[in-house]
């Protein structure tokens, strides 16, 4: 969940509690209120009723107003009534209907008789006016939240752009381009301060790239040519005519170090150019084409390996570079190749979207966890360990997955292929 929509949940939900309970307080005091204001009016009417039967010595006559009703009840000897306000109905005579009311029941005495007084008085207005007031606060909170919502939409998610335009640079940013980050203006301290942090990160960044790109293309550079001169002379060596056999397998020995020191650090070196996205030269290739071309190519090792090639390949058009390719494609059969047995086989498939090969092997399957780990390799191999590793960094280059596979005697590795639009 984005930030901004946890904070705007989490406003949305304190605000309506807040407003709920609030309303709630608000209704129930105006509700005391005019029911205080009820029995205030139904006291006033009671002094009244006392103070007339204290100057004229009898009650005042039974009324049945248009809000208020009077009744009288002779008690009987010895009995006796609580004063007390109380909820009740009014039977209102103009309207010939019942509406809530508020009723006071007291008692006056007359002489030596005691009589039983019920004054009663609708409540209507009041309860209309409580029920107005809930709906103007209700009709308030209803437009609070409408408001909140709006501006935490609209002016928080404005203030908020230009955080998500840096993520968004930095979600693009690549060490390979040359794009400098462009900053929105913003009065926001915070965004100010990050704009400024991200820039100066990419700055030191750059610079160190560039540091550490110009350190492995001279140190890659200044190798191979120690590397080919040692070759160079080792190849003079061995064709001297003086060398006894133990010199011989010495030299060749230094010989296949130095070709072995020579594939590892072209190999890094390809690495490195694939993992910064440095090869550029995407075009639509057929991929079927290529890899009849590369069987043929392999087509002698096949046969002084003893190895039954089973192959079927349909047509399939992939937009890459097509050096990427031949590198992909030779790894895959070579390492076929390498890591069978004598009189194998190997099957190469291609269909729409998913090209494998399979060969037979060892029966031990390898760690499919590591088997694209740079330097990962049987320890009877005598290859770079990159042949896989290099292979997989291609396939993460244009989102192809790559998976390895161990079907019966079989060691299959499998790409499924982004199919082009």
């Amino acid at each position: 969940m984005k930030l901004a929509q946890k904070y705007n949940r989490v406003n949305l939900i304190t605000s309506l509690i807040i407003l709920v309970l609030s309303g709630g307080i608000y209704y129930f005091a105006i509700h005391y209120i005019l029911t205080n204001k009820l029995d205030n009016d139904l006291k006033i009417e009671e002094e009244e009723i006392v103070a007339s039967v204290h100057e004229y010595h009898k009650l005042p006559l039974p009324s049945d107003f248009k809000d208020q009703k009077v009744t009288y009840l002779k008690l009987k000897e010895g009995e006796s009534a609580e004063r007390s306000f109380s909820n009740t109905t009014y039977n209102n005579p103009g309207e010939k209907e019942t509406e809530p009311g508020r009723s006071l029941v007291t008692t006056v005495k007359v002489g030596t008789q005691d009589y039983l007084v019920t004054i009663t008085k609708s409540s209507l207005e009041a309860e209309d006016l409580i029920r107005l007031i809930f709906l103007i606060t209700l009709g308030v909170i209803i437009v609070l939240l409408i408001s909140l919502i709006a501006v935490n939409r609209f002016i928080l998610n404005s203030l908020w752009r230009p955080f998500y335009e840096m993520l968004k640079q930095l979600k693009a940013f690549n060490l390979a381009d040359q794009n400098e980050f462009s900053v929105q203006h913003t009065q926001i301290d915070e965004f100010r301060e990050l704009n400024q942090s991200v820039i100066s990160m990419s700055t030191r960044v750059r610079q160190d790239y560039k540091e550490l790109k110009s350190f492995t293309d001279n140190a890659s550079h200044e190798m191979m040519t120690p590397l080919a001169v040692i070759n160079s002379k080792l190849d003079t060596l061995i064709q001297t005519e003086a060398l006894s056999d133990r010199q011989g397998e010495l030299i060749e020995d230094v010989y296949l170090a130095v070709n072995k020191l020579s594939r590892l650090n072209q190999s890094l070196l390809l690495l490195a150019k694939i993992e910064n996205n440095l090869i550029k030269d995407e075009e639509d290739i057929m991929l079927d084409v290529l890899v009849a071309q590369k069987l043929r190519q392999f087509n002698e090792l096949f046969i002084a390996n003893g190895i039954t090639l089973e192959k079927n390949l349909e047509p399939q058009r992939l937009y890459m570079s097509k050096y990427l390719a031949d590198i992909m494609l030779n790894n895959l059969i070579n390492n076929a190749i390498r890591h069978n047995k004598q009189n194998g086989q190997i099957t190469v498939h291609l269909a729409a979207g998913k090209f494998s090969v399979a060969n037979t092997g060892v029966d031990k399957a390898l760690d499919s966890h590591r088997a694209f780990e740079r330097f990962y390799k049987d320890s009877s191999s005598e290859g770079t360990g990159l042949g896989l590793a290099i292979t997989s960094q291609i396939c993460n280059l244009y989102n192809y997955k790559l998976s390895y596979s161990h079907e019966a005697d079989r060691h299959v590795f499998t790409i499924k292929f982004q199919m082009p639009v």
